[in-house]
């Protein structure tokens, strides 16, 4: 059961921080896309990797499941990525919408990263 919640979390994770991505690009160019609604689902897609990162944990460490080390990697880099993201959101206020854009997409090219190495 948690194998197949991570794996369909892994798709939330990877659509979800690029659906972001795009959206907070084209939000840096149309201020008519700038809504509250943003933020909220960018931090429900970031949030998403947390719970990806504690599946991850508990099957590797509880259930004993052999992973990539690779894989592994790719996930521990993504969520150090989001942290870095939350970080930097006041010193780069002036170009927000641009580092959550690239961060999203970042994200989830990492998760897709990750998803290729399984196993």
């Amino acid at each position: 059961m948690v194998r197949d919640l991570h794996t369909a979390l892994a798709w939330v994770v990877i659509i979800g921080n690029g659906l972001a991505g795009a959206w907070a690009f084209a939000a840096h160019r149309y201020e008519q896309v700038r809504h509250r609604a943003l933020w909220i689902f960018t931090g429900v897609a970031e949030a998403a990797i947390s719970v990806q990162v504690t599946l991850g944990a508990i099957m590797v460490a509880a259930q004993g499941v052999e992973v990539s080390q690779f894989h592994m990697f790719y996930g521990f880099l993504t969520f150090v990525a989001v942290g870095l993201l939350f970080s930097y959101r006041h010193q780069l206020a002036d170009y927000i919408y641009l580092l959550y854009g690239g961060g999203g997409l970042f994200v989830m090219g990492l998760g897709i990263r990750s998803f290729t190495l399984v196993g």
